[in-house]
């Protein structure tokens, strides 16, 4: 699969745009255990605008990490044009990627991400600036629709298309749906299928195991998947969605204590530790250990690398050797 020039193999595997999640350090372990691409927190276009440092600290990238997509969203045309030309300038990503897609309230309520899907008309006018301002590839992920009512992929694809993309992610659920209910692929399937599409279409959705991988590919014909919530704590499910050779339950352990050193050096130690907790929390590495909510709750409040390190090398033994349910 290719997006203009960048050839990302395949059936390749990609990391999913998440905020607080796909931070660089996070990004640079997902494409060691095998992603072909890696996409960023969402950047907010206005923020980009109005020069704010923080939102500036997202557009880092290392070069490691290529090839790279600096995600954007917001619901003015103009600030997406210029946050646009700005993350050129400024981080030089292989890939823009437009965010239409995000359901959370505080993004889709003000008619951003996912709300662009009740204005079309001002979804297809901001992809249209945003591709002449831009020498880059620009992308779109996106959902199927509004609501159950309102399933407009198959139309919209085309019209994305005809704006000038290079590629689509689709998330197989509509924003009222949130991230509940099973991921509908069959629309993901159709838009593929469509003789009119000459873009690479991207799954997304429900992509846990190998299983659920191979089943997109060879059922719906996409030509890559992205993977989204299935990578907290467990960087490494790329490596095993792959079917490349399983790591040690020891050196997975390793690589947990890794990306909290890669947080803590970022930004801080007590920033660092809260930041990682998510990852602490959803890992599977520690699913069935025997009267484990106590220590879970204590490692969740370790203000210290030292504590946290601490409480890990106790539970290592427990985990390593197998002694859970």
């Amino acid at each position: 699969m290719k997006i203009r020039n960048i050839d990302l193999g395949e059936h390749p595997l990609l990391l999913a745009p998440m905020e607080d999640v796909t931070d660089i350090g996070f990004r640079l372990l997902c494409r060691k255990m095998g992603a072909a691409m890696v996409y960023s927190e969402f950047v907010a276009s206005d923020a980009l605008v109005r020069s704010v440092p923080k939102t500036f600290e997202k557009l880092r990238v290392s070069e490691d990490e290529r090839p790279v997509a600096i995600q954007i969203y917001g619901r003015l045309p103009e600030a997406m044009r210029d946050a646009a030309q700005i993350v050129e300038q400024t981080a030089h990503p292989d890939v823009l990627d437009l965010n239409f897609g995000c359901p959370v309230k505080r993004v889709a309520g003000k008619g951003a991400g996912a709300g662009m899907l009740q204005n079309i008309p001002l979804m297809l006018e901001i992809t249209r600036q945003v591709v002449r301002a831009v020498s880059l590839p620009v992308t779109v992920k996106t959902r199927l629709g509004w609501d159950h009512n309102s399933k407009i992929i198959v139309e919209l694809a085309e019209q994305l298309q005809d704006c000038g993309i290079e590629a689509l992610t689709i998330h197989g659920r509509t924003r009222s749906q949130m991230y509940t209910g099973d991921a509908d692929w069959t629309l993901i399937g159709e838009v593929k299928r469509n003789p009119r599409m000459s873009i690479p279409i991207i799954g997304n959705g429900d992509l846990r195991t190998a299983d659920d991988v191979r089943h997109a590919f060879d059922d719906y014909g996409v030509d890559a998947c992205m993977v989204g919530r299935a990578t907290f704590g467990q960087p490494w499910i790329f490596r095993e969605m792959r079917g490349g050779k399983p790591l040690s339950t020891d050196e997975k352990m390793d690589i947990l204590k890794e990306q909290i050193r890669q947080s803590i050096a970022r930004i801080g130690e007590r920033r660092g530790i809260l930041h990682i907790r998510r990852h602490l929390a959803a890992t599977p590495l520690f699913k069935g250990i025997p009267n484990f909510r106590d220590l879970r709750t204590a490692m969740l409040r370790a203000e210290t690398e030292a504590d946290l390190f601490q409480m890990l090398d106790r539970i290592r033994p427990l985990v390593v050797e197998g002694r859970i349910e």
